[in-house]
């Protein structure tokens, strides 16, 4: 892909492509998965800020909590395989004029004797300052002041997953129930309950269903995850509807949903909940 062509492509990114921005850089796709015979996949970078910009390229790992956030981990947990080793990407560093694309490439490498299951890393973005040496620059002659000044560094991060062999993944939806905050904002809690070996990925819709009414749609929370080394995500939706008023006297409908190659949706799990 050509780079004006690119710059068309992620000016039109409400209606066409799904992205991640952060700080001054924009990023698709923000997943990728490798399977099957898939050996290659490009990263479009954009620098969406005023100013010229640097960022270096690096792998990290992270765990998912049940409640959604990550941390850190340096070494993985029993059963957990890392994707890193078995990935090349390039370039490792790029610098980015304002509204400047760039593709990075990232090839897969398998090998004949890896186990089935899922593996993932996670390609870490961060942003490089541009920083004078101390002592340069206009002198200060009162040398009583000090001044600090505090310069915010962006990172941002998308999953890589390597899929290998026999994998299998199912779900459920168990403990739903409602939760009323400040009188009249309500939310749905969940749980998404994993199995198998490898994650699960996809949007939840919920939908309201009045005692005397048409069904209608009232949240939605694209990109949900449950990575494999948690069996279970918390999830907490809050519901939209008119200000001012609770739902009652119905049901909500909750199905947990994603799309094949023939953009045909694919239901994962179900789950209702009686409300008065």
């Amino acid at each position: 892909m050509n780079k004006k062509l690119l710059l068309i492509l992620i000016n039109m990114v409400g209606l066409t492509i799904q992205c991640l921005a952060q700080g001054d850089l924009l990023i698709t796709p923000t997943r990728v998965v490798f399977e099957g015979n898939n050996q290659k996949e490009q990263l479009n970078l954009v620098n969406i800020g005023a100013d010229t910009a640097i960022y270096s390229i690096t792998f990290v790992q992270y765990n998912m909590k049940e409640d959604g956030t990550f941390v850190a981990i340096s070494k993985p947990d029993s059963g957990q395989m890392f994707a890193d080793p078995y990935l090349r990407i390039f370039p490792r560093r790029v610098t980015l004029a304002p509204r400047e694309p760039q593709v990075v490439m990232l090839q897969c490498r398998r090998k004949k004797d890896m186990p089935s299951g899922e593996y993932r890393s996670h390609i870490y973005f961060r942003a490089e300052k541009n920083t004078n040496p101390l002592g340069s620059g206009k002198s200060v002659s009162d040398t009583t002041q000090l001044k600090v000044q505090l310069i915010p560094v962006f990172g941002l991060s998308i999953p890589v997953i390597i899929r290998s062999g026999l994998v299998n993944v199912s779900a459920t939806l168990s403990d739903l129930s409602m939760e009323t905050q400040q009188d009249t904002i309500q939310f749905l809690k969940l749980t998404i309950n994993r199995t198998g070996n490898i994650s699960i990925y996809g949007d939840l819709v919920v939908n309201y269903s009045p005692a005397n009414g048409k069904t209608y749609e009232i949240a939605k929370v694209k990109g949900v995850g449950v990575y494999t080394n948690i069996n279970k995500r918390i999830i907490s939706i809050k519901l939209n509807k008119l200000p001012g008023t609770k739902l009652s006297n119905g049901k909500l409908a909750v199905k947990y949903i994603s799309h094949n190659e023939d953009k045909k949706i694919i239901v994962y799990a179900e789950g209702e909940l009686d409300i008065k």
